[in-house]
């Protein structure tokens, strides 16, 4: 597996622009919309879930589980920026994510952000 399996985000020239940030450099807020989110849960895999407690016996990453998460990470953010554009922000500040267990049957990942209109300065 390479560093692509591993890693998210955006591209180099995203319509709707998603920061950590309370702003955005060279950016005005023109109107704030509010919250938006992304939410997905996932349910575990049995082979991933006996691969994961054998290796977890001898240490080292658990890479199958890492790989899931990322692609569950991934579909929460772009939920957010589809939730964001339908509302016809051109950007996200303050995005973050929210990891938690849902029900001892998988993980809940949560994107959320406020969604503003982005003018350049």
């Amino acid at each position: 597996m390479g560093i692509e399996d591993y890693g998210g985000g955006q591209g180099p020239q995203p319509d709707v622009l998603v920061v950590t940030t309370n702003d955005a450099p060279g950016y005005r807020v023109q109107e704030v919309l509010g919250e938006v989110f992304g939410l997905t849960v996932r349910s575990r895999h049995l082979g991933s879930q006996i691969g994961a407690g054998l290796k977890s016996m001898v240490g080292g990453e658990l890479k199958g589980l890492t790989k899931t998460l990322v692609q569950t990470r991934n579909q929460a953010m772009e939920r957010l920026v589809e939730q964001a554009r339908a509302r016809g922000a051109n950007g996200v500040l303050m995005f973050r994510f929210d990891v938690t267990e849902a029900a001892d049957v998988g993980t809940e990942v949560c994107a959320y952000g406020t969604a503003v209109i982005l003018t350049r300065e």
